[in-house]
């Protein structure tokens, strides 16, 4: 069985996730973006995941390019949970370090994916 780096990453960035939004939750009591917060930072990896199992390439593609996307949604969140304090800054910016990085895996992945011959 083959290891997927991208797939490895984005579920150890969900579990951060995890934990990020239950201490908001908990400990701020934060509710309404800490929901938004674990549906999209988790969705990353599950798209990912669900792309590794496709049946045809444009599934491939498709689910990599709604992991792309949620990426995107994980990373505005993050953003405003540090622009209104509730994140403090420096695990604010170490989860958008990674977010990035997650961001930047998928845009490779997907423009080498569209620029392959079929």
């Amino acid at each position: 069985m083959s290891k997927s780096i991208l797939g490895d990453k984005s579920f150890a960035f969900a579990i951060r996730i995890y934990h990020v939004c239950k201490k908001l939750k908990t400990e701020k009591h934060e509710y309404e973006i800490s929901k938004q917060l674990i549906r999209s930072g988790t969705s990353i990896g599950a798209n990912i995941e669900e792309a590794l199992g496709a049946f045809s390439r444009p599934d491939f593609i498709y689910r990599f390019t709604v992991a792309y996307k949620e990426s995107r949604e994980t990373r505005y969140w993050l953003r405003l949970l540090k622009a209104v304090k509730e994140l403090n800054a420096p695990e604010a910016d170490e989860l958008l370090r990674e977010t990035d990085e997650i961001i930047r895996m998928l845009v490779k992945a997907l423009l080498t994916l569209k620029n392959q011959k079929r």
